[in-house]
Formats: C-alpha cells, structure tokens, sequence
C-alpha cells in the first residue's frame, strides 16, 4: 500500500508543478490571471516515477550531474513514448509541434534543464518519502 500512496505523492506533485509551470508561461503570454492546467492522465504518468524508486536508491552515491542526466533521459523516454501512446488514442494532453526543437510533437529538447531539476527533485521525494512509513508505525 506505501507504494500506492508514494505513486499519488508523485503524480500530485508533477501535476500541481505542471499547472504552476502552465500558468507561469500564461503570465509570460499576457493572462494575468495565472491561469495554470493540465490532465487527469497527468497524474498517472507522473506517478510513474514510483518505479524510478530503485534507480534513486542505486544512484545514491553517484555524482550529481551524472544522476540528472540519467533522470532527465528517463523522462524524455517516458514523456516520448506516453505522447506518443496518448496520440495514437486520440487523447493527445500535449502538443510541440509549434517548438523549433521538438521531436515528433511530444518532446521538447530546450526542456532538458527542467527534466534535469525534475529528476533530482523526485530523487529529493523519494529520500524523504522512503523514511516516512505512511502512518505505520
């Protein structure tokens, strides 16, 4: 069951950054108002990072810019293959075609330093995460 709640931890997470990040670039568009969004799909595929779990803990001990580089590869592969498998369903959550540095619509190479920073903040996640036992005791 810990997993379970530690999948919905990092699916919220991902899901409420990716509103702010929305809302942000609508600021940078005009919208005052800071209106942020995303997906229900969203949360499940962030959380999918609960089986990136063992990789945190292999990792531990490796330097910094090694263990980004290696999260940001991850969730490009993730991100790449759920747009992908999204499109395919005709349930397309995002689009970058309109991005000079896209790949086939559903990556964005200029967002490897957010996917850098996003990996190593879920690595943060799971070091606290994995000392909390969920109200077992």
């Amino acid at each position: 069951m810990a997993m379970l709640k530690r999948f919905f931890a990092y699916g919220l997470t991902g899901t409420a950054l990716e509103v702010i990040w929305t809302g942000i670039f609508g600021l940078m568009s005009g919208d005052r108002s800071l209106t942020g969004h995303s997906s229900v799909i969203m949360l499940f595929i962030y959380g999918m990072v609960v089986f990136m779990e063992p990789l945190f803990a292999q990792l531990e001990r490796r330097p910094l810019f090694l263990r980004g580089i290696v999260y940001m590869s991850l969730i490009f592969a993730v991100e790449y293959w759920s747009g992908l498998v999204l499109r395919r369903m005709d349930m397309t959550v995002w689009d970058y075609y309109a991005s000079p540095l896209n790949i086939r619509g559903v990556i964005r190479i200029d967002y490897a330093p957010v996917w850098f920073g996003t990996g190593l903040m879920y690595e943060f996640m799971f070091r606290e995460l994995k000392g909390n036992t969920f109200g077992r005791r």
